[in-house]
């Protein structure tokens, strides 16, 4: 590491304790601004003062997201628990009331289904089979640089019906591209790895939005959804209003990588040698990558029939797969093995984020931040794809912020669902939908998302290569956003 990076680094890890500070200043202030009560309940501007709070530690990332969650538990507690009750104001709400909200996003399903995702994805990394799967589909594509490219967009589509974590997904087929890389004689730096990886990147973000069980943050904002709205958005209702756009991505995403990189061969001569290597190493199928295939299949198409073909959801299923992957003899892994590859804050945070917002909707906070930046634009009175105009702007600019699309729909599904309460004659689960379809871009920046990050690390690009990709990608997602608002979704009943 060079000096100059050294002091960077410095100076950064300087930062953090005063954002900390500046995140209680926040709360402090807006927790002591004159409130009647009248048209915001004092629970509720609590409640927006302890989402101030989190927002500046999660996009500052002054403290790890577990133990933001941690400080949010116990501010939820405190304040919430000492403000004045919603039903009579003459009491205060009590702590142990307080605590049983804070800490009411474990217990919702959603939580159970991302679980049960991050064992599954632990269970493709022990056995392996996501990185057999990945070198199965580039054996089949051609050694031109273009069809490596084709195939990098192929792989990613393929594990993520499969692959319920984007990281994972990108973990998986990073390496094996830099392996082709670095077999032609080319480094990391090559443009021939900036292209691959990028793609390979770019294709992950754009299939978290095409299925549901791809991101976590699609689980976020189902959570509120079934809150909310008493009602369920199934696997395969999910897949036809967001499948399409993200074909429609992956076909951009191919042009708009073979012309803005330009690698330094246009044929990689001995890359199916090097993956047919790869697949020879891994040896023959095994039992337990057997199992998990069968396993893996038969839970796509119990979650594909959700409610068609018989009355399981998803997230009783999903379990129900876990269970059996972890029996003794007859699994493909073992708690050990499990829990190793699990990252236990993600759940935290997940629930805890779920937690806050359920508090937001709940305590009228959010509807009235919701009037306090959408209300003086009139929304109520624009055109429906206007109105979706305007939102998904201002969404794409506020993602700029985040590291994490997690804790962004944490933050700003709640709003956008007492947006949609006040707008006239529109599908108001429809249009959360769209704009979470919008919370899973993240194609701009390298720390837009953890995928991202990853593929960062191996040094195989720069920023302002990410962002030459990202810009037309994100460019041509927002105007598909618009074109399906005024046509496909509409025509579909979504909008």
């Amino acid at each position: 590491m060079t000096t100059k990076k050294v002091g960077e680094e410095i100076k950064k890890r300087n930062l953090k304790p005063l954002w900390i500070v500046v995140a209680f200043l926040s709360l402090i202030i807006i927790c002591l601004l004159p409130n009647d009560g009248s048209t915001l309940p004092i629970v509720g501007q609590r409640a927006l003062a302890i989402l101030a709070f989190a927002v500046i530690l999660w996009v500052t990332e002054a403290v790890s997201y577990p133990v933001s969650s941690a400080m949010i538990i116990v501010l939820l507690s405190i304040l919430l628990g000492l403000s004045p009750s919603m039903d009579d104001p003459s009491t205060t709400m009590g702590t142990s009331n307080a605590l049983k909200l804070a800490l009411g996003g474990f217990s919702s399903s959603s939580v159970a289904l991302v679980a049960a995702a991050l064992f599954l994805a632990a269970a493709m990394q022990v056995t392996n089979l996501h990185k057999r799967l990945a070198l199965w589909i580039l054996s089949m594509v051609g050694t031109k640089t273009k069809s490596i490219v084709f195939g990098a967009i192929l792989v990613s589509i393929i594990l993520a019906f499969f692959v319920p974590s984007a990281t994972a997904r990108a973990g998986a087929v990073v390496p094996i591209l830099l392996g082709i890389v670095a077999a032609f004689g080319l480094s990391n730096e090559s443009r021939l790895a900036a292209l691959l990886v990028i793609t390979a990147t770019q294709a992950v973000s754009i299939w978290n939005i095409g299925i549901k069980t791809a991101a976590a943050q699609n689980l976020v904002a189902l959570g509120f959804i079934n809150s909310e709205f008493n009602q369920d958005v199934t696997w395969i209702d999910w897949f036809i209003y967001a499948a399409p756009f993200s074909i429609c991505m992956s076909v951009l995403l191919y042009f708009v990588m073979i012309k803005l990189i330009k690698p330094e061969t246009d044929t990689i001569d001995g890359g199916k040698e090097i993956i047919h290597q790869q697949l020879r190493e891994l040896g023959p199928l095994k039992r337990k990558e057997i199992t998990l295939i069968i396993t893996s299949i038969i839970l796509l198409f119990l979650w594909a029939t959700e409610t068609k073909l018989h009355p399981f959801d998803s997230t009783t299923v999903t379990i129900a797969a876990i269970a059996f992957l972890l029996l003794p003899k007859i699994g493909v892994f073992n708690w050990k093995e499990a829990s190793a590859k699990i990252d236990w804050g993600t759940i935290i945070v997940f629930s805890v984020g779920i937690s806050l917002g359920t508090v937001l909707l709940n305590t009228k906070g959010a509807l009235w931040l919701s009037d306090a930046v959408f209300g003086s634009i009139g929304l109520d009175s624009m055109p429906l794809v206007a109105t979706i105009a305007l939102v998904t702007v201002f969404n794409i600019i506020i993602h700029l912020g985040f590291a994490s699309a997690t804790s962004l729909a944490s933050a700003l599904i709640p709003v956008l669902i007492a947006l949609a309460s006040t707008l006239p004659d529109v599908n108001n689960i429809g249009f959360v939908l769209i704009q979470q379809f919008v919370i899973s871009f993240g194609f701009l920046l390298p720390v837009s998302a953890p995928q991202n990050m990853l593929a960062y690390g191996t040094g195989s690009f720069t920023t302002k290569d990410f962002l030459k990709s990202g810009i037309p990608l994100t460019i041509g997602a927002y105007i598909l956003v618009l074109i399906l608002s005024a046509t496909y979704w509409k025509w579909i009943g979504l909008l």
